[in-house]
């Protein structure tokens, strides 16, 4: 039984707009793209109505810029929003920690060691994609497990352009393992009980994506407003 009109078009809209989103947050589609409504729609073979639907979401969200007279482009990496995105980080994941030490069970304990194991496997395979979606996922991991999952959902729109900037940073000739040492280190001190060592972990960590952004406006300077 197909789904009724109106629902393949709410359907559509949302699988167009997650696409785009993910395209451009992964910077397949690099800042600064041209992009066409009707190129996209045959892209996703879709009506253009979706499409423009989600040119609107996105640009309300600050990844598109419309420009009239001269088009669509994927935004430049807002500095500023990065540099927001990151305070607003670095208020609520050293706390997350902390409660995580209070509170983790040993199934979200579990759950860290397995992301942990495919992150070592993405390293040795190169995958930055896939080592990005982990990383995502192991903080992810430490706001549920924590009863915080609103909280995280917040914090995910909040840093839209603090992603694509980490995204930068995991280049394919860059070294990702200090990224792994850390997160094992901080799934070992939550296993442990230690607060503050747990705490200490995560702002190091948190404080990468800082000395990173400083490097990337240096190497990718048309990337950036």
């Amino acid at each position: 039984m197909h789904p009724p009109f109106g629902a393949r078009e709410h359907n559509a809209r949302d699988s167009v707009y997650l696409q785009l989103k993910n395209l451009i947050i992964t910077l397949a589609l690099p800042p600064g793209t041209s992009l066409s409504e009707q190129e996209m729609a045959a892209r996703f073979q879709v009506s253009r109505t979706p499409v423009r639907e989600s040119f609107v979401r996105l640009a309300q969200e600050g990844l598109l810029q419309v420009l009239p007279q001269r088009g669509t482009f994927v935004s430049l990496i807002d500095t500023e929003h990065a540099l927001e995105a990151q305070f607003v980080r670095e208020q609520l994941e050293p706390a997350i920690v902390r409660l995580a030490c209070e509170s983790f069970s040993e199934t979200d304990l579990a759950e860290l060691d397995a992301n942990l194991d495919a992150q070592q496997a993405a390293l040795d395979a190169r995958d930055e994609n896939r080592m990005f979606e982990l990383d995502e996922r192991f903080h992810r991991t430490l706001f549920a497990g924590c009863g915080k999952l609103n909280t995280w959902n917040l914090l995910l729109q909040a840093k839209i352009h603090l992603n694509r900037t980490r995204h930068l940073s995991l280049a394919p000739d860059r070294d990702w393992q200090h990224l792994y040492i850390q997160h094992k280190a901080i799934a070992d001190a939550i296993r442990r009980k230690q607060a503050d060592e747990a705490e200490q972990v995560m702002r190091a960590h948190l404080q990468l994506a800082v000395t990173d952004l400083a490097e990337l406006k240096k190497q990718y300077p048309h990337y950036f407003k």
